[in-house]
């Protein structure tokens, strides 16, 4: 099991164990690599990256949007990623709390969304038990999934 998990900001000193993860080939199809999702926090403003780390070592990436859609109070989580040789352990289950725990913090939250590959099974299952619903899919193919937060 995970022991002690955080998310941690991606810096100059931290980015290239960040960027150098990669998924499995049979895993590699349902995300955009950390690299590509590292570059594109620098050029949209309202794209946060996060390292997700195990007891201060990198274990994983996500990404998430301050506002999805151009809707203020929306955020999307348009990337999460467990290093692959640290799956398994409860990491991701604990830094999606931590995610979902800080964007609800958020004084403009209404809405949280997820987006994933509609054959991608494992998202599905491990993203509902955390309250997300299926809304339906966009228009690149992949399904949206959102939590309605409570003003």
């Amino acid at each position: 099991m995970s022991s002690n998990v955080t998310l941690e900001e991606i810096t100059g000193h931290n980015f290239e164990a960040f960027m150098e993860m990669e998924l499995p080939e049979h895993q590699r199809d349902f995300i955009a690599s950390n690299a590509f999702s590292i570059a594109q926090a620098k050029f949209y403003a309202d794209y946060i990256p996060r390292g997700i780390c195990c007891d201060g070592e990198p274990a994983g990436f996500l990404l998430y949007d301050r506002q999805s859609n151009d809707n203020p109070g929306e955020y999307g989580i348009y990337r999460f990623m467990v290093d692959f040789p640290r799956q398994g352990q409860g990491i991701g289950r604990r830094a999606m709390a931590l995610l979902l725990d800080e964007l609800k913090a958020k004084p403009d939250v209404k809405l949280i969304t997820i987006c994933y590959k509609p054959g991608n099974v494992a998202a599905r299952t491990f993203y509902q038990s955390f309250g997300f619903e299926e809304t339906g899919l966009d228009e690149i193919g992949e399904m949206i999934a959102a939590i309605k937060v409570a003003a």
